[in-house]
């Protein structure tokens, strides 16, 4: 390691969104100039990895700002994946999200999450549908818990929908920020 560790945040060059927090000596800082890929220094392994090593799911550099003191790196990049080594666009994923990518990879038996996913999306879909209903009444004719409790199976199943079809919440963001322009 050469000196001092910096935080290097990475953001989406697109979007603007967060999608992980390394850490960058020199080394990795000149590395990642150079290269035109993000490169860290792993605390843990006390060495030199390049993001996308392994995964494929490299950073391609925009811009490398350090901020005023020198102590932290901003990187803009885009992401030729996944950033997350669970899948997700970014590590900083809600967390239903990340426990319906975990709840997958489970047993059918001991999962309502693994087996609902394995039936697929027309199961989900009509599954959206009916909790949409629900939720639907519950905001009209009951009371705020169990309006709430409603709302929560639908943004849940939601979720799973989108799952399904292999579709990343940050996609949702991504089209109602586009919207907004």
């Amino acid at each position: 390691m050469t000196g001092e560790l910096r935080a290097a945040i990475v953001q989406d060059d697109a979007t603007g969104r967060v999608l992980m927090l390394g850490w960058m000596d020199e080394e990795a800082l000149a590395l990642t100039r150079s290269s035109g890929t993000v490169h860290f220094y792993s605390r843990s392994r006390q060495q030199l990895w390049q993001k996308g090593e392994t995964s494929g799911n490299y950073l391609r550099v925009v811009e490398v700002v350090l901020d005023c003191d020198e102590d932290a790196v901003l990187v803009r990049a885009r992401a030729d994946g996944p950033t997350c080594h669970d899948g997700s666009t970014s590590c900083f994923t809600p967390w239903l999200w990340r426990k319906i990518l975990q709840r997958e990879e489970q047993n059918e038996e001991s999962s309502y999450v693994a087996s609902s996913l394995r039936r697929g999306t027309p199961f989900l879909a009509r599954k959206v549908g009916e909790e949409a209903v629900e939720t639907v009444v519950a905001a009209l004719d009951e009371s705020d818990e169990r309006f709430v409790s409603e709302a929560a199976d639908l943004w849940f199943h939601l979720l799973m929908l989108l799952r399904s079809r292999g579709v990343d919440p940050a996609d949702l963001e991504d089209e109602l920020r586009r919207r907004e322009r």
